[in-house]
């Protein structure tokens, strides 16, 4: 098996969905602490993910997923939302029971584009659950090469011009290429806790090494 279809979150059998099906399920735990109905902002959500999940069409379940274009709206329980995950005026503070958001904070270029962003989670929640992945893992899971995200930016660039990495096709454009590259900044454990101070930071192990994180917050005393 390649790393490319272990890494196929539309595959159910993949590798990539067995660990988000074992990471949701200490979510759910969590959630089964909160009265219902549960009003859930998903900062970068989609359709396909909560029908996976087999929340989609739930009655005891409200989500808004946000994301740069919105999508379709699939499920009566599911409000596909246009937004931007580092400044969401339109809902107010601890508007949502719970923001969640998985996989989607290294997306932001910058360091201060993730403080915005994390900001906002702190602002909008009553509880939050936000997952990415580690940056000292060796194989980075956007390209799926190791070390990739260790090497110099130029090399990276250089490369990702000649050939595929992952589901990135070779970009010839130099200015793309190097915007693609930028897009990707992943984050360590300290700087996930300096986003969310006042979160538990869960790491995800593979191999004894840390995958990825998630910072929760807010789900009650007792909780895992």
């Amino acid at each position: 098996m390649t790393l490319l279809s272990r890494a196929n979150v539309h595959d159910p059998g993949s590798f990539s969905n067995r660990m988000r099906s074992r990471r949701f399920a200490i979510f759910d735990a969590l959630v089964r602490t909160l009265p219902r109905p549960v009003r859930i902002l998903d900062v970068g959500g989609t359709n396909e993910f909560w029908e996976r999940r087999g929340w989609a069409g739930r009655d005891d379940v409200l989500i808004t997923t946000v994301n740069l274009q919105a999508e379709p709206k699939a499920h009566a329980n599911v409000d596909p939302r246009k937004g931007n995950a580092t400044a969401m005026p339109e809902y107010g503070d601890r508007s949502f029971d719970i923001v969640f958001s998985n996989s989607v904070i290294e997306h932001l270029f910058t360091w201060e584009a993730q403080e915005r962003m994390a900001s906002e989670v702190r602002r909008i929640a009553r509880a939050y659950w936000v997952q990415t992945p580690n940056f000292w893992f060796p194989i980075e899971p956007h390209f799926l090469f190791p070390a990739w995200h260790w090497m110099p930016e130029d090399l990276r660039v250089a490369l990702i011009r000649r050939r595929k990495f992952g589901w990135t096709e070779p970009i010839r454009d130099p200015v793309r290429a190097r915007e693609v590259i930028r897009e990707i900044r992943l984050l360590t454990g300290a700087e996930m806790r300096r986003l969310f101070p006042a979160a538990t930071i869960m790491p995800e192990r593979f191999g004894g090494l840390v995958k990825s994180w998630v910072a929760h917050h807010g789900f009650g005393a007792g909780t895992p």
